[in-house]
């Protein structure tokens, strides 16, 4: 077994392991790179990258179908499910090579493409190699969750590393779980001509603003989706293909099943108890720093337990940088993080909900809406089914959750603002380009002015003796 001694081992070539390996060799530091999968990881491989691709795909089968209230007669498209799924693996192939091996070799980066093991808190094994470092950053991310529903291992089942290998288009596709991935391929697959049912156990979309999220959800529905809630599946058979049992008595046959209910830590390869890193129920256990219990070892990304998202893992990677090799206090928050949900209409948040702004600030808060309707670029484009609610405390935005055309573009302007601490002036005195959904973000920072400006007796009283007098 050959040994390798090196400054920054990086175990994982997704996207947070990728950008912790490019920026420290670039920055002068020896590296060594473990991935005994693909690189890219699931990002590119079975996440953000295809789901994406898929629907875009699914967009443009139901514009066809859509163009009556622009004078455009509707047709319904002819959907070859093969070749919209060819073209989701073209989009990986295009991005591919940004996250090969040979890239990163010539950057200067030893890759070994093997899965790692501790044999000690300083030394790793992976294939051929054993590796001894001075910092090591476990980036191995997560994988589909599938729970232990009685009668799963008796049939078939998708996950999101598995469907987009399909090339027949499923007849009926049944989901189990209505979080975000189960609510997308639900969209997806219905526009390209699959029958959907979603089942959930809980409230469909969950984790978003109640608010928002029926306004998504009442559109998903009128295309043709069922979403069942309060469905906890607890059993699963063969029968008519695929069938699942609720708890509530009832069953839901189809041609094909996606287990959609949440994603786990990628650490049972690790053997972190040989490395004295300590885990909990959603992963590593990482202090603000992203420091494991072991103060050589930092964990990055899904794997670290908290929210699980590509650019999240690629925040984090520069926060360990900053640590690692300049010795720079540096903290991982997650105030300023936002977040999408790429169904249509969109939906997106940064920091507090509207439920946590009220349990958090109570009678501090302030809350401003706006809806699409009243916006001209949405009403030219016939997008008007959605809402901007702010949550203010002292003129500071605290969060901010939109759910319509474009959100997961809207949802930046507030992120910066969260980011550097802004005030809600910074939206209000933004000059936005008409006509543009943009302008919304500056019509809600204005609804915080306007009973300040136009309800205020004082300021009215100041306007008629400015007129009458001066």
């Amino acid at each position: 077994m050959e040994m390798i001694k090196t400054d920054v081992c990086v175990i994982g070539g997704g996207s947070g392991g990728l950008s912790v390996a490019a920026g420290a060799v670039q920055m002068g530091a020896k590296v060594v790179l473990v991935e005994g999968g693909k690189m890219g990881g699931d990002c590119l491989n079975y996440g953000c990258v295809p789901s994406k691709a898929l629907i875009a795909a699914g967009k443009h089968a139901h514009a066809m179908g859509a163009g009556a209230a622009f004078g455009v007669t509707p047709v319904t498209p002819m959907v070859d499910y093969a070749a919209a799924m060819g073209h989701v693996s073209d989009v990986i192939a295009g991005i591919a090579p940004h996250d090969s091996v040979e890239r990163f070799e010539g950057l200067g980066v030893k890759v070994i493409t093997a899965y790692g093991r501790f044999i000690s808190p300083t030394e790793l094994e992976a294939g051929d190699f054993r590796i001894k470092a001075r910092r090591f950053v476990i980036a191995t991310g997560s994988s589909p969750l599938v729970p232990p529903i009685p009668g799963i291992d008796s049939v078939p089942y998708l996950t999101n590393e598995t469907i987009f290998d399909l090339r027949e288009r499923p007849d009926h596709l049944i989901i189990i779980g209505g979080g975000p991935i189960g609510m997308e391929m639900a969209q997806a697959h219905r526009r390209l001509g699959s029958k959907v049912t979603v089942l959930e156990g809980d409230k469909a979309l969950g984790k978003d603003d109640p608010e928002l999220a029926a306004i998504a959800l009442e559109n998903i529905r009128a295309e043709g989706v069922e979403i069942i809630e309060g469905a906890m599946a607890s059993e699963i058979t063969a029968e008519n293909g695929v069938t699942v049992k609720t708890k509530d008595g009832a069953s839901y046959s189809g041609s094909h099943l996606l287990m959609a209910v949440g994603r786990k830590a990628n650490i049972d390869r690790l053997d972190l108890d040989k490395a004295g890193v300590e885990t909990h129920r959603l992963g590593i256990k990482v202090d603000d720093g992203l420091r494991t219990t072991n103060r050589k070892i930092y964990a990055i990304g899904d794997v670290a337990g908290g929210l699980q998202f590509t650019h999240v893992a690629g925040y984090h990677a520069g926060i360990i940088i900053r640590s690692m090799l300049f010795k720079l206090p540096a903290k991982a928050k997650m105030a300023h993080i936002p977040w999408a949900t790429y169904i249509d209409p969109e939906m997106a948040q940064v920091g507090l909900t509207e439920a946590q702004a009220r349990k958090t600030h109570g009678d501090a808060l302030e809350v401003v809406r706006f809806p699409y309707a009243e916006n001209d670029r949405a009403r030219a484009e016939r997008a008007t089914s959605g809402l901007i609610k702010v949550m203010i405390v002292k003129g500071r935005p605290v969060g901010a959750s939109i759910v319509g055309a474009q959100a997961g573009e809207l949802i930046q302007t507030w992120a910066l603002v969260i980011a550097n601490n802004q005030k809600i002036s910074a939206v209000a005195n933004m000059v936005a380009p008409y006509p543009t959904l943009g302008e919304i973000n500056k019509r809600a920072a204005g609804q915080y002015y306007s009973p300040r400006l136009f309800e205020s007796q004082r300021v009215k009283s100041v306007v008629r003796f400015i007129q009458k007098y001066l």
